[in-house]
């Protein structure tokens, strides 16, 4: 009995050391800004938001890549966060997995928790029940990643505005990642007093 347990050891730590080589040999594509462009939800666009998402990626020797934020826009040219973002698999800074492909992204098994939402740096977000909780992350979504029909603005015009308009806001720390309630307007301040910091999410699209 006491040989086999150590049999069943060897083999967990076996299987253990051979995940943990993938996920350091996986590259990142996938990441939680770890500090937006400062301008509440006004982040130029999408072509805004996309330039620093690459921005951030080329800071830590990610540049190599093409990447695009995770953003709804409405209106009669509206686009759906998940047709933005390639087809995975995606991985952290550290290299775990996230999501294997679009439909598992946007189902429950998704793998997007407080420990793996982590920044280009890879460092993790303080969520709710931190001081400051930054869990709203900006994406004008509903929860299988298509955008918001109808007038009412879930995206802070675009991703144009940081006075008028709200948003819709995903949580990181919870199982509604891209889609979990109402921001209550646009501009930094705002944000922030309701438990974000116009943070976004960065996917590699190649």
């Amino acid at each position: 009995m006491r040989k086999m347990k150590y049999v069943f050891a060897a083999i967990t730590l076996s299987l253990l050391s051979s995940y943990l080589l993938l996920a350091q040999d996986a590259p990142m594509t996938f990441f939680l800004t770890s500090v937006g462009p400062g301008n509440g939800a006004n982040l130029g666009g999408l072509a805004g938001a996309d330039r620093h998402c690459q921005m951030l990626a080329e800071a830590v020797g990610a540049g190599d890549r093409t990447w695009r934020a995770y953003l709804s826009t409405q209106g009669p040219d509206a686009v759906n966060a998940r047709d933005r973002i390639g087809q995975g698999p995606w991985h952290n800074a550290h290299g775990e997995l996230v999501g294997q492909n679009v439909d598992q992204l946007h189902s429950y098994q998704h793998r997007i928790t407080i420990r793996t939402a982590l920044t280009e740096n890879g460092s993790v977000v303080p969520g709710g029940g931190y001081s400051p909780n930054r869990h709203d992350i900006l994406t004008g979504s509903k929860p299988d990643g298509t955008a918001f029909a109808g007038s009412e603005d879930m995206t802070c015009q675009n991703w144009t505005s940081s006075d008028t308009g709200k948003a819709k806001v995903g949580h990181h720390d919870r199982a509604a990642w891209n889609s979990a309630h109402d921001s209550r307007g646009c501009s930094q301040e705002v944000l922030r007093s309701s438990g974000g910091d116009g943070l976004f999410y960065c996917f590699a699209i190649n």
